[in-house]
């Protein structure tokens, strides 16, 4: 085997003792002179392993203090279907899905546009595996509550958790109730929803019509949410904003006369809690269903 070149032995060694942390970035690495010295070898020689640590941004150049060690910055992963799915999710989570295009996810990822094409078909298919991405972060117990009740709160939990997280989720998933996209992950939900059913009276049709019911209701709490955010993200303007610049023509309303059983609730009323809407109306949807399964015992 031929020996390897001296300047070769000079960077293995420099980027040795930087690996280590014997020279830590902002240090000063030896000088061509000091090299020279050290190793025994011709200025020119020292001065061109110098020039290589530089081209693979172990080290860097400052005038007037000579050679010193680089700042590494990670190397990014290579560009798949995984890292593409995840900027766009991170993308629509931060400025809604009005920001999410082919083009500006390119642009985040720092490549051409057509590279994304070789992972993804066409942006319906990225926005489905999005959306499997963003529900099969939510875990499922195995084999989870025998019970229905208990089995379904979890269910809906699930969702809402997934459909807060992710705003943009709930538009993609409710845009039909009847055919919702095909999503591995949302499937799963499904299919761990309904064996809290398994073994009841209800007929096959009636447990479908259970889960579209309570499904439905959690995400279109969620789309009301969904939507506000979006507004947010477009106008710069919040819910509560608005709310301030519509209170002059509310107020007027409610002293009207015309709408009495709505002042009497609302006044002195501060701005709906989503979440606390939520917890109220999974527990009537849970009572609702609990008395259908007693009808059918």
């Amino acid at each position: 085997m031929a020996e390897q070149a001296p300047y070769l032995r000079i960077v293995a060694d420099l980027r040795r003792r930087i690996s280590a942390g014997e020279l830590r970035p902002g240090d000063r690495v030896p000088s061509t002179r000091s090299l020279v010295r050290e190793w025994g070898v011709a200025m020119a020689t020292a001065a061109k392993a110098l020039s290589a640590l530089g081209e693979q941004g172990w080290v860097r150049a400052v005038p007037g203090s000579g050679t010193v060690v680089a700042e590494r910055t990670p190397q990014k992963p290579p560009l798949g279907r995984d890292r593409l799915v995840r900027a766009a999710i991170a993308l629509a989570d931060a400025e809604g899905r009005g920001a999410l295009s082919m083009r500006r996810l390119a642009a985040e990822l720092g490549v051409g546009p057509m590279a994304l094409y070789r992972h993804v078909p066409d942006k319906e298919e990225l926005i489905r595996l999005m959306a499997d991405t963003a529900f099969g972060a939510e875990s499922l117990p195995e084999p989870g509550p025998a019970e229905w009740r208990p089995r379904l709160d979890l269910a809906a939990r699930a969702q809402w958790r997934a459909y807060r997280r992710h705003p943009w989720l709930a538009p993609v998933m409710l845009h039909s109730l009847v055919r919702p996209p095909v999503v591995a992950s949302g499937l799963r939900l499904v299919d761990w929803s309904l064996r809290a059913l398994s073994g009841t009276a209800l007929p096959r049709r009636t447990k479908l019509q259970v889960l579209m019911t309570l499904n439905g209701w959690v995400g279109g709490l969620a789309v009301s949410h969904a939507f506000e955010v979006e507004a947010e993200q477009d106008t710069g303007i919040t819910g509560s904003q608005r709310l301030e610049a519509d209170m002059a023509l509310l107020i007027g309303h409610l002293e009207s006369g015309r709408f009495p059983a709505l002042a009497e609730v609302i006044t002195g009323l501060t701005d709906v809690d989503l979440d606390e809407a939520f917890e109220f109306g999974l527990r009537r949807q849970l009572d609702g269903i609990g008395v259908l399964l007693a009808e059918h015992a």
